[in-house]
């Protein structure tokens, strides 16, 4: 996640640099036209470019929207699992005898609960798993394709042992069980906006109007500066595509990049959290971010 007053602009420029290119080259030759052949007795009227325009724009805003609310689910995701990895770990402290040995069961919930949200995190960016996830699943002995579902598995086997074991209430199995279904609707959630594919054609139909934006522009403008003709035409297009790419950024928030949900450090929060709550302390060291973004 960029970190407010400290966003990188050469990380911006450097994802938009070969529309920029393209977008130069063009405006050149679209400009040379205009001056040096048949078509500079073209003219276009100014009002056919400012309606191009508008229709670019509201395609544009139609996309941020879409965008922004993709990005803003997937907090809501991770701030609702934020709140499930406490809820959980509370609920399997109370409902249990207050004795070592459920204690020991409930920071085994704790355990398994903080290495669920690092396994989720790392699943959805599809990077190689951390260490605390291999020993986790070297120590039980098992793989799985769906690793984040096969642990909400295990917290399940552990509940039916721990009800059976101390005779635990029913409509205490209920609550916490409950808890268990939230987790897994909330992975279920990054799930889809993970796979989800955001329409290409959205991205096709705006980069071929900002083309015939600037095959326009030069006919329309005054043909009394060369360079400021030019200039325009290559500052419109080069601001349409900075939007586009704005709504690139927060439309796939699960893709290892500086953009993403910060899963990482909410991750390690978690952990430290549901430790301090089974009275451990905390594993991580959350220090200062040294860069323009948190992951």
């Amino acid at each position: 996640m960029l970190i407010k007053k400290r966003i990188s602009i050469v990380y911006f420029l450097r994802s938009i640099r070969w529309d920029v290119i393209a977008i130069i080259c063009y405006a050149i030759l679209a400009g040379a036209f205009d001056h040096f052949s048949i078509l500079s007795q073209v003219t276009v009227p100014l009002a056919v470019t400012a309606f191009t325009g508008t229709v670019l724009s509201l395609l544009l805003a139609f996309r941020i929207s879409q965008s922004y609310e993709r990005w803003w689910e997937a907090r809501i995701v991770w701030g609702a699992i934020v709140n499930d990895s406490r809820t959980l770990v509370r609920q399997v402290k109370q409902f249990l005898p207050r004795t070592p040995e459920a204690l020991e069961v409930a920071k085994d919930f704790a355990r398994r609960q903080s290495v669920w949200c690092f396994t989720l995190a790392e699943s959805l960016r599809k990077c190689e798993h951390s260490e605390k996830v291999k020993k986790y699943f070297d120590e039980k002995g098992e793989d799985a394709a769906n690793k984040p579902n096969r642990i909400i598995d295990h917290h399940a086997d552990a509940l039916v042992a721990a009800t059976e074991k101390f005779n635990l209430n029913p409509n205490k199995q209920v609550q916490i069980d409950s808890t268990l279904v939230k987790l897994c609707d909330s992975m279920g959630k990054c799930e889809r906006i993970k796979n989800t594919v955001f329409p290409r054609a959205y991205s096709v139909l705006i980069h071929f109007l900002i083309y015939v934006l600037m095959t326009m522009l030069p006919f329309g403008l005054e043909d009394q500066s060369k360079l400021v003709e030019v200039s325009l035409t290559i500052i419109v297009p080069v601001l349409f595509i900075a939007i586009e790419q704005t709504a690139i950024f927060m439309q796939d928030p699960f893709e290892n990049r500086p953009t993403d949900t910060p899963m990482t450090t909410l991750s390690k929060g978690i952990e430290n959290t549901l430790m301090e709550m089974v009275g451990e302390p905390p594993v991580n060291v959350i220090e200062p971010p040294k860069t323009y973004y948190i992951m």
